[in-house]
């Protein structure tokens, strides 16, 4: 493994108070003993990686879930300083904390400042108390807007809210109200997507009415033309930052950069290999090793690299492909090059990038562009 190349920490943290109707990560309510479990499990799998990554700073950390702020600031702390003395972590490095606004309090935040966290990505999702409840969500806005405020007087200046659009009955006029109210707390980056129904969570199985295809769309261009004359830049398919805040630890699985992940459920991406810890708080707690993981299905690797690069704003470095698979970018420029007098697609100084039109139908434009594999 290359020294001296930076990597990124990745903390999955399965506690939740209760289960989103959306959601089907791996999470669970848990007791107070597991989580002291999970908490010791966590810095021993760390201590196991660290020769691997000897030499070689984290400049970003990422505790997410579930629902990292519910295990309360003491756990938090304690596991970054675990990390702090198992792996050389950047002074500047970028360290992210997931909370949910009904267990932001003033004590979590106090600890998390003190212990060197430096970014919240907080789980508003709408400014509609009808809807949080549709979500199965635990707050209200009027929480979530009392929350935010607390941590900008904590002293937390880089916090990213997460919104939902395409929720059952939605309407363009009702979603600009909470991207407005939204607006209005100056997070310094936002992450909004739209709501897939998963199978096996409450909201799959009723299988509501979303809003079509178009009326999706109109949601996401009036959504990206609003945060674009609020000043933000819209730097990946469903994330957008005022300048210099974009999430440094997420781009990082969008350029294929090394990252290792910690507790159950969590993925690693080191030195082009993939594995992951089961989803077992019970395994992971009872020595359980991470399992050696394929390629993205579907996708070789070059693939991987073109599904992912073409999600960003900065689209693909064609040089940097070239280097990296060696292999010519020419046949997937002649599919891409087809999209540009319709709007999809453009050139960029270093190669190609999909435009805002174009992310819409980014599935559809990947699966053609990759159609250059396919022998003639």
């Amino acid at each position: 493994m290359k020294n001296n190349v930076p990597f990124g920490l990745y903390v999955h943290v399965p506690f939740c108070a209760s289960k989103c109707r959306y959601c089907d990560f791996y999470s669970f309510a848990g007791k107070e003993s597991q989580m002291d479990d999970y908490v010791r499990a966590v810095a021993r799998c760390g201590a196991e990686f660290a020769p691997q990554l000897a030499g070689r700073t984290a400049d970003t950390v990422y505790f997410g879930g579930g629902t990292p702020s519910l295990i309360g600031g003491a756990r938090l702390e304690r596991m970054l300083c675990a990390l702090h003395s198992q792996f050389s972590i950047a002074p500047d490095a970028e360290i992210t904390v997931e909370c949910n606004p009904d267990s932001m309090t003033q004590d979590l935040l106090h600890v998390l400042r003190r212990a060197g966290v430096n970014r919240l990505s907080v789980g508003v999702q709408s400014a509609q108390d009808d809807e949080l409840r549709l979500l199965g969500r635990r707050h209200t806005f009027a929480q979530a807007q009392d929350a935010i405020r607390r941590a900008q007087d904590a002293g937390f200046d880089n916090i990213s809210l997460d919104l939902m659009y395409g929720l059952p009955g939605q309407t363009q006029a009702r979603f600009m109200q909470s991207v407005e109210a939204v607006l209005d707390l100056q997070p310094a980056h936002l992450s909004c997507y739209s709501l897939k129904l998963e199978p096996g969570t409450p909201m799959g199985q009723e299988n509501p009415v979303l809003p079509d295809d178009d009326a999706q769309a109109d949601l996401y261009l009036a959504l990206c033309g609003r945060l674009r004359r609020a000043g933000f830049d819209h730097y990946e398919i469903s994330n957008w930052a005022r300048p210099g805040r974009a999430s440094r630890h997420n781009s990082r699985y969008w350029t294929l950069s090394d990252y290792l992940g910690l507790g159950p459920g969590a993925h690693s991406y080191l030195a082009g290999r993939r594995f992951f810890y089961p989803a077992s708080l019970a395994a992971f707690c009872g020595d359980a090793q991470p399992v050696q993981e394929d390629a993205v299905p579907g996708f070789a690797p070059h693939g991987e690299y073109l599904m992912l690069r073409l999600r960003t704003a900065d689209g693909v470095d064609t040089a940097d492909f070239a280097r990296r698979f060696g292999r010519s970018f020419a046949p997937y420029a002649a599919h891409l090059r087809a999209l540009e007098k319709p709007g999809l697609a453009a050139r960029t100084p270093s190669g190609w990038r999909l435009t805002e039109a174009g992310f819409l139908v980014s599935n559809l434009i990947i699966n053609d562009v990759l159609g250059a594999d396919d022998p003639d």
